[in-house]
């Protein structure tokens, strides 16, 4: 298996565990309103993470690469609201930040050696 392969199904994980821990009744306007938006965020990661894959410049696969890197830290400070604000359960919100953290490491180091 890749390395590219691996962290592919790295992200759709922390996509897949997002929606398992936030497709919920929210009880807030707060609570609903960055539910919904690090759904959409954490699936973007993924998303653009398997368009660089298949991209066919270097510039294009930066490209997808910047725009996934972008879309993790919008995961991580929202994570980082919710738990400042208590949105959530502070144990499935600080494993969702602490995969973010390790996804932003790894998308860098990709992008400085590119």
């Amino acid at each position: 298996m890749s390395k590219a392969y691996d962290l592919e199904e790295r992200l759709i994980s922390f996509a897949a565990d997002v929606v398992l821990v936030f497709d919920k009744p929210a009880k807030t306007y707060a609570s609903k309103y960055y539910a919904e938006q690090l759904i959409r965020s954490s699936g973007s990661v993924s998303l653009n993470f398997s368009e660089f894959a298949g991209a066919g410049t270097e510039k294009d696969k930066i490209n997808k690469l910047r725009i996934a890197l972008k879309e993790i830290k919008e995961c991580n400070n929202n994570l980082r609201i919710q738990l400042r604000a208590g949105l959530g359960d502070v144990k499935h919100l600080k494993k969702l930040q602490d995969e973010a953290e390790q996804i932003v490491r790894i998308l860098v180091a990709i992008i400085n050696k590119r």
